[in-house]
């Protein structure tokens, strides 16, 4: 049995330069820099100034983390922080579902791959806003915003290794990575390379159970579940490079920047063997197998690379982005033998059913290949063209051309090679106008008030045209507190892949036939349906974010409703009310046996959702501040040195005592914990399978996919850091649901049990134990045990009668279990 080779790779970094986007107005004072000092015995006024790179929109964030709760976060990379704050991320809005939209000192980039490389350390702050901010920077409002601020000075190289280990073993995977990066004021640059290589699991190497018959018979043949794997055997390579120069003096002219992209993934899974039943004439019968296991074998390369230009013409930003790709996918697909002759032989009785297997010729393998190019170009201008009296209207224009082209050739499809393109000419337009502002004095009374609107309009070279527009408004009748409200309506059209994927079949795929109780193997048939038609959504959003006492906390509510029509999905979980809202895809034999479903996508005429998401965010100190009161800065560079925010030791700056070590790995001082939970209760959830046709309850039994919609789910993270240790905890909770049968004799509900799952990260850094002094290597150094699924927690699905069928065993539904991870991780 062959697999990919874990030697690991010497990974090298170049040195690099690097670079801070400006803002179009620089501000004058960084974030509690007091203009000049107070003379003694007067009485000392304190003013939180904007710090440069904050978003300046009426909405205010979500949640913030400043270096001392980033480093609680124990993250080793910019996608590690985003990972980790994924409940404050997370949208209810129900539509998107992908990773938020990312900004960088308040700025837009091409891709967040251009920042994913880069240390926490080298942030000043996360600012996480509502969706309606995305509008304001050319984005749909599907998904909130984080704001990465960075700060003005810093540089590092750093080497992390990673081995991993699942408690129940059976596989390990192990990655090493190199990265180097400086930010020198308005520069930046980054570079980094990473290797990771991961084993398979096998059935054997687990307790999952096989339906009676499915073994071999005769003593001496193998196993199939030694040769059916859980997890793919894959290696992974990338390299990464991202550049931006400043413009003018400082960069007060613009910015403009490159990024380049280049990875591969191998991936190598087994399906079992072949295996056939012998008979002979006298009736008895054996279930034999072959002893060549049957292999997939899968290669994905890709390389993506993107240009940006940020220009300030007057009062006007200008942003200018250009993203392409090109990814190239190849599958071999090994086929199963002909085993005709084998049974000929032993039904004349030349071939004993018990005797040793003759050699069986090979059937060869079939080959996928699908290749994809893309590129987007949009510009953006973003200013405020008019004052009011409560302010100034601030406006966003945007136009843009993404074209997508895939070409695809699948030697099992009779279709023959397809080619699909699509063109999306798209503009669109968001007005913030102010109508009350306490700052202006204009209508004091009423607080802060800003209505916003929005239109869009895009242009599908294959589908037609397509509208969106919104209208909403921000409300803030005292300091820190703040009301939202949204109504968005929007067009969408099916995707390529939804439209024109060529018909393709997969045999003896395991499905639970919910019509008759039971798990058997069917033929499934995939690919594209052209006839899927135009979705209209509408979305209304009511939210209140109150900024509590207590310093870094907040509480968030939001309430959302959802209405969808002519939906395209693909196709649902086969319930007996789908079977009869969509006739002649399910296929069964004379004995009412499930034998073939066609799963090509659907158009579901109506779907509608109700559910409020709250949460509440949590901050405090840990220990007593040090002499001298420098307070929080002590874990993290010590207190601001002479000369303000920009002196010697400044939070911002490289002084002495603050810089990228004093960034994540600070002496003694105060330690910092920080909190976040949120919930989300599902009001209701409701499918309209067609016109006059069944409607689905995904609350109260039915479902469209997997283990239906639970009505309360649970997320949260929890963080501390303090002298030299820190430990983060990351969990999410689903409850209970419940999938109705049909009531047929012999037919039951299955139950989905609620499931916790908890990951927990020790770590340590070793420079603040003594160990720096006697060798100057431990200096910036980090350690880190993560424990992934701490609870080994894997969902239990059970019939009326309490047993487990066999196609949602926990081992098939979660095959990995707890894993440990241990991480170590050196900064220079």
């Amino acid at each position: 049995m062959l697999r990919f080779s874990t030697i690991p790779l010497v990974l090298l970094a170049a040195p690099a330069l690097a670079q801070e986007v400006p803002e179009p107005a620089p501000i004058a004072q960084d974030e509690g820099e007091a203009s000049e000092a107070p003379a003694p015995g007067s009485e000392i006024l304190v003013v939180a100034e904007r710090i440069r790179g904050q978003v300046d929109a009426p909405q205010a964030p979500i949640a913030t983390f400043d270096e001392t709760e980033i480093g609680a976060l124990g993250a080793s990379s910019l996608s590690d922080v985003l990972s980790r704050i994924s409940p404050q991320t997370g949208s209810g809005r129900g539509r998107g579902g992908g990773m938020p939209v990312v900004l960088v000192n308040g700025q837009r980039i091409t891709n967040f791959r251009e920042m994913r490389n880069f240390p926490p350390e080298s942030l000043r702050r996360v600012e996480v806003l509502p969706e309606e901010v995305a509008l304001r920077y050319g984005f749909p409002a599907n998904s909130r915003v984080v704001n990465l601020i960075l700060k003005d000075k810093f540089s590092s190289r750093r080497i992390e290794a990673e081995y991993r280990l699942p408690t129940r073993g059976g596989f390990n995977s192990w990655e090493l990575e190199a990265s180097q990066m400086r930010i020198d004021g308005p520069s930046r640059f980054n570079v980094t390379a990473s290797v990771e290589d991961g084993s398979p699991l096998f059935e054997s190497e687990r307790t999952a159970l096989v339906s009676a018959g499915s073994l071999p018979t005769v003593a001496g043949d193998p196993d199939p579940r030694e040769f059916r794997s859980l997890i793919s055997d894959t290696r992974d390579l990338g390299l990464n490079a991202s550049w931006t120069k400043g413009l003018g003096k400082d960069g007060t002219g613009g910015a403009i920047s490159l990024n380049a992209n280049a990875t591969r993934s191998d991936s190598l899974s087994w399906s079992g063997l072949d295996v056939v039943r012998l008979a002979n004439a006298s009736g008895a019968t054996a279930l034999r197998a072959l002893a060549d296991p049957l292999e997939r074998r899968g290669r994905v390369t890709s390389l993506q690379g993107g240009a940006g230009l940020n220009l300030f013409p007057g009062r006007w930003q200008l942003s200018a982005t250009l993203d392409a790709g090109h990814t190239v996918s190849t599958t071999r697909i090994d086929r199963r033998a002909d085993t005709s002759g084998l049974i000929a032989a032993a039904l004349a009785g030349t071939l004993p059913i018990s005797g040793q297997i003759p050699a069986v010729p090979s059937a060869g393998f079939d080959t996928a290949r699908s290749e994809s190019n893309n590129a987007t170009a949009l510009v953006t201008m973003i200013g405020r063209p008019m004052q009011l009296p409560a302010g100034e209207v601030a406006a966003t224009f945007k136009a843009g051309y993404a074209f997508s082209v895939i070409d695809s050739a699948d030697s099992r499809s009779t279709a023959g090679p397809v080619s699909l393109r699509r063109g999306d000419l798209s503009v669109g337009v968001n007005l913030g106008v102010p109508i009350a502002s306490r700052r202006e004095n204009s209508l004091a009374a009423l607080g802060d008030l800003t209505l916003n609107f929005s239109a869009g309009y895009n242009h599908l070279s294959d589908f037609g045209s397509l509208t969106d527009w919104s209208a909403g408004l921000t409300w803030s009748p005292v300091e820190k507190l703040g009301f939202q409200a949204s109504y968005l309506v929007n067009e969408a059209a099916p995707s390529l892949a939804q439209l024109g994927n060529p018909a393709s079949l997969t045999f003896n795929v395991p499905i639970y036939d919910f019509a008759r109780g039971e798990t058997v193997l069917v033929t499934l048939t995939s690919g594209g349906n052209p006839a899927l038609r135009k979705e209209s959504q509408r979305d209304l959003k009511l939210g209140v974010n109150w900024e509590m006492p207590m310093r870094g906390s907040s509480l968030l509510i939001e309430y959302f409703r959802n209405r969808s029509e002519n939906v395209s999905s693909g196709f649902p979980l086969l319930t007996p009310a789908i079977e009869a809202a969509f006739p002649g895809r399910a296929v069964r034999d004379s004995n009412g046996r499930l034998t073939a479903i066609d799963q090509r996508p659907v158009t579901l005429a109506e779907q509608t959702g109700s559910r409020l998401r709250w949460g509440i965010n949590l901050a405090g100190t840990i220990g007593k501040a040090p002499p001298g009161g420098g307070g929080m800065a002590g874990m993290f560079g010590g207190g601001r040195g002479p000369g303000g925010p920009r002196g010697p030791g400044a939070g911002g700056g490289r002084g002495p005592g603050g810089g990228m070590m004093g960034a994540m790995f600070g002496g003694g001082g105060q330690g910092r914990w920080n909190l976040g939970i949120y919930h989300t209760a599902q009001f209701s959830s409701r499918v309209l399978v067609a016109p006059g046709g069944p409607s689905l309850d995904l609350l109260g039994g039915d479902a469209l996919s997997g283990g239906g919609t639970p009505r309360h789910s649970v997320e949260f993270n929890l963080g501390a850091f303090h002298k030299g240790l820190g430990m983060f905890g990351q969990g999410t909770w689903t409850g209970p649901t419940t999938l109705k049968a049909s009531g047929a004799p012999g037919t039951s509900d299955l139950r989905f049990g609620s499931l916790a799952k908890i990951n927990l990260n020790l770590f340590a850094d070793l420079g603040q134990f003594g160990l720096a002094k006697q060798a100057p290597f431990f200096k910036g150094t980090r350690i880190s045990l993560r424990i992934n699924n701490l609870l080994d927690a894997r969902q239990k699905v059970t019939d009326a009668s309490g047993t487990v069928p066999l196609g949602y065993q926990p081992d098939y539904l979660d095959p990995r279990g707890r894993v440990l991870e241990l991480e170590f991780r050196k900064m220079f």
